[in-house]
């Protein structure tokens, strides 16, 4: 890997037991459905619900994914917090694992200015030993990453990119016009809508929730693309559209995602996420997939 982040990436789910702890066995049989279908394993996102998860479930949970894909090839974890302090010391412990990039969503709840953005990132990059790449998702934390401050920390020699979460095409564009202008800065594509798009304009990789319904179609849109059949890569992006359109609005887009793994059989628990699911929600997501 070199420390590069590319290609397709789940943003894994978390499984969880009766009881509502860690399902060390059901994550391992995760993480081999999709390496079976070609795609590499980010753990400890927002699919993963990092933020519902104890310190030590998320140092066992890259452990897991790591140990199961027998590669640090095709593992990537995030591991951003609240502080500094925090943040560092759970990229350090993963490092230690073997862990060979990391990803780092900005700070939630404190509403942060750019030059503090930037000091936070910079200060991360320099603490660790492993490269980091920025994950920008501000409908959930409240602190955007513009594509001017992306393009500040693109000079840090440990700062090799970023996951854009944003959910925009132009912001898509613009963190991609900051990676042609940069020596060493990579875009992911967040949003399973612009996984195409992406690649064409210039995205090495994604990291998508949807792939852990459909782990197939993420890995057809992106072999479509490289092997130049865009037929084949644009009706993988048109299902997986589909899908997103109708899925994502019946409940919090996270906790659809593990419902619905659920429902085609896959034992991965119910999310600790607050949210409920009736009877009917159930069948509605079900008569969307099959549709």
């Amino acid at each position: 890997m070199s420390s590069r982040i590319t290609g397709p990436h789940v943003a894994i789910v978390t499984p969880f037991d009766a009881d509502g702890e860690l399902d060390e066995l059901a994550l391992r049989v995760q993480v081999d459905r999709q390496i079976r279908n070609g795609n590499k394993i980010f753990c400890n996102g927002t699919n993963g619900e990092f933020f519902v998860l104890t310190d030590a479930e998320k140092r066992r949970v890259t452990e897991i994914c790591l140990d199961q894909a027998g590669s640090a090839d095709l593992v990537v974890t995030h591991i951003g917090e609240t502080s500094l302090a925090q943040t560092v010391k759970h990229g350090l412990d993963v490092a230690a694992m073997g862990i060979k990039a990391v990803s780092v969503i900005t700070p939630w709840f404190s509403a942060l200015r750019p030059q503090e953005l930037i000091k936070y990132y910079q200060d991360v990059a320099d603490a660790l030993p492993i490269p980091i790449y920025l994950y920008n998702i501000p409908a959930r934390t409240g602190n955007t990453i513009t594509p001017e401050i992306a393009a500040e920390l693109a000079k840090h020699p440990n700062i090799y990119g970023i996951k854009d979460s944003a959910g925009s095409l132009e912001s898509l564009q613009g963190f991609l016009a900051v990676s042609e202008q940069a020596e060493n800065f990579d875009v992911l594509t967040g949003p399973d809508s612009l996984i195409l798009t992406g690649y064409q304009l210039g995205a090495v990789g994604c990291i998508s929730g949807i792939a852990n319904i459909v782990p197939d179609l993420v890995n057809q849109v992106y072999q479509g693309f490289k092997d130049d059949d865009q037929e084949k890569a644009q009706a993988a992006q048109e299902r997986i559209n589909y899908l997103r359109a109708n899925l994502y609005p019946v409940a919090f887009a996270p906790a659809v995602v593990k419902k619905m793994v659920n429902l085609l059989g896959e034992k991965v628990g119910d999310s600790r996420y607050p949210v409920y699911f009736t009877n009917e929600d159930e069948q509605k997501l079900l008569d969307i997939f099959n549709s």
